[in-house]
């Protein structure tokens, strides 16, 4: 039995979050049964990769990285198209990984960094602070200690009893507390705790929780600093299990798609499909009166975006996708999607 225990105290805000969690997830697990398709996973592990790369500032948008993992030339730095690429070479490798496995952690940090640190795949050599603006808000143990700390948390995790959403949280505190490695543990503790999840419900293996993290990135410096402050990972729990929430009441209230369209289509993705119907190409200022919309942040997020991740919508200029000019317009698989054949 692991020696180490980490520091926590169970609340009742905790305990409610875990029961109401679980129900949400059986929920989704009926829903998704039988609706789960490649291209609906596809979506969701676009948007987790977005989002994690975006809370250490890749700025790729959610159609750039669609582009880049379609092999699409794509404007942007050299860096972040990299890291696109190896986060879903990480992602689609985790099934593969146990949770508790020190060779495992390497191997996902080595996927992770490969051509971005010179040391991927290896812990840290030399001291590290954590820094808001000027600020140090953590200082990491020293580089003699973190094997043994890791090793100590992952023989922890091999045996605790905890519910598996407390023991996901408490892992990726620890971990950030550790900082194992020279760059890369925001995403490494986020991917871990991913792994956790899924084991316990395989589901979670595409919720991306991450885009909701992503909008609330104060607040989870603030759980994490809190938590620094209080010794233990309590305020970093109760954060995570509510962003948790969040993202399985997010995919809930997804719209329900039509038998009709096998790669999950919303109702809203179908209306722009059939704005686009016979058209070359249309501007964003030109598609939303024919849907009715004037804000431009409910079309992208309800409408775009969903459609350019699913493959069924295209830019025209791919390589300038924040241009002014920029026009969609249908691929194949959009005009298969509405019953058309190509003219």
């Amino acid at each position: 039995m692991s020696r180490y225990q980490p520091p926590l105290s169970l609340t009742l805000p905790m305990l409610r979050l875990v029961a109401e969690i679980s129900e949400q997830i059986g929920r989704l697990s009926a829903l998704h049964a039988a609706t789960l398709t490649p291209q609906l996973r596809r979506g969701y592990r676009i948007r987790t990769i977005q989002a994690s790369l975006a809370i250490e500032n890749n700025t790729l948008s959610v159609e750039q990285v669609t582009a880049v993992l379609e092999g699409k030339r794509v404007l942007g730095l050299p860096r972040e198209i990299q890291e696109v690429r190896n986060a879903f070479a990480a992602y689609e490798a985790m099934p593969d990984w146990r949770p508790s496995s020190r060779a495992d952690v390497l191997a996902a940090h080595r996927l992770l960094m490969l051509g971005l640190i010179d040391d991927a795949g290896q812990f840290r050599r030399g001291g590290v602070g954590i820094y808001r603006g000027d600020k140090l808000v953590h200082m990491a143990p020293p580089p003699s200690r973190v094997a043994t700390l890791i090793d100590d948390l992952l023989a922890w995790l091999e045996v605790t009893e905890l519910h598996p959403l407390i023991a996901s949280c408490v892992f990726h505190y620890e971990f950030e507390f550790i900082h194992p490695f020279a760059d890369g543990n925001g995403r490494m503790g986020r991917l871990w705790q991913t792994l956790i999840l899924s084991q316990w419900r395989p589901v979670l293996a595409w919720l991306p929780v991450e885009s909701v993290i992503c909008e609330q990135q104060e607040a989870y410096y603030a759980a994490l600093l809190a938590a620094d402050q209080q010794a233990q990972a309590t305020p970093f729990v109760e954060f995570m299990l509510q962003a948790l929430q969040q993202a399985l009441l997010n995919a809930e209230q997804t719209d329900q798609v039509t038998d009709q369209v096998t790669d999950q289509v919303s109702r809203h993705v179908i209306r722009l499909l059939d704005a686009l119907k016979g058209s070359t190409g249309l501007k964003t200022a030109e598609l939303m009166p024919l849907l009715r919309l004037t804000h431009r942040a409910t079309f992208r997020s309800n409408y775009l975006s969903p459609a350019l991740t699913a493959g069924l919508v295209e830019m025209t200029d791919p390589l300038s996708p924040r241009s002014p000019v920029q026009k969609y317009r249908l691929t194949a698989q959009g005009l298969n999607c509405l019953g058309m054949s190509k003219t």
